[in-house]
Formats: C-alpha cells, structure tokens, sequence
C-alpha cells in the first residue's frame, strides 16, 4: 500500500495540499459574517479540515480497500467545501478572485484523490 519514498502521511502531496487548501478556506472565512459564526463558516471549516484529516485516516488503516474508502470520504469533504464556497459566494462573503483560487485548488485535489484511488485500485 505505501511506496518506498513514503515513510508517513505527511510525505504525500496529497496530503499536502489537503492541508493548505484547509489553510485557505480558514484565511477567507475569517472575513464572513458574526453571523455566520457558528453557521456556514463553521461547516466551511470542518469539511475543509475533513479532507486531509481523511487521507491521513485511510493512511494509517492496514488495508488498502479502508484506505480507498477514506480517500472516497474526503472526494465527499471536497465536494462540501466546494458547495459551500459558492454559497458564500453568492452571498457575498467572498471576493471573486477568492472562489476562483479555491476553485483551482479544489480541482487540484480533486485529481490528486482520484490519481490515487486508481492507483490504489490497480493493486488490489
């Protein structure tokens, strides 16, 4: 399931930029609304956070079939946040360059996880 190169999670591009696209969506949710405190900004959060948290947990798990159904779970996160953001977006909670910049890096990610879901498939 893991590659030579890859000693741990933090190894994977993946993961990586599971992480700073999560750095991103909490920079760009700090400007929303009081309001919004403990609404949209709060799911904005939790599934950004969701998605490298999920590729770590399918990392750790000793098969590779849980390690592809984590990977699928944080494909569903993305999907969230992307939602989320056009909301806020419309809304008015974010400037355009913003959503677009999220946009780009959600179908980065995107096709990070499914690379990886092949591959992993492939060996199966």
């Amino acid at each position: 399931m893991r590659g030579a190169s890859i000693q741990r999670v933090r190894d994977l591009n993946v993961w990586q930029h599971g992480v700073t696209l999560a750095e991103a969506v909490y920079a760009v949710t700090k400007s929303f609304p009081k309001e919004e405190r403990f609404g949209l900004r709060m799911q904005l959060r939790r599934s950004a956070a969701s998605v490298p948290s999920n590729v770590a947990e399918g990392w750790g798990r000793a098969s590779t079939k849980k390690y592809v159904r984590f990977l699928r779970i944080a494909l569903g996160s993305l999907a969230a946040v992307e939602t989320q953001l056009i909301i806020a977006h419309r809304l008015g909670y974010m400037h355009e360059h913003a959503q677009q910049q999220l946009a780009q890096d959600i179908v980065a990610e995107s096709t990070m996880l499914v690379a990886l879901i092949r591959s992993l498939r492939r060996r199966e």
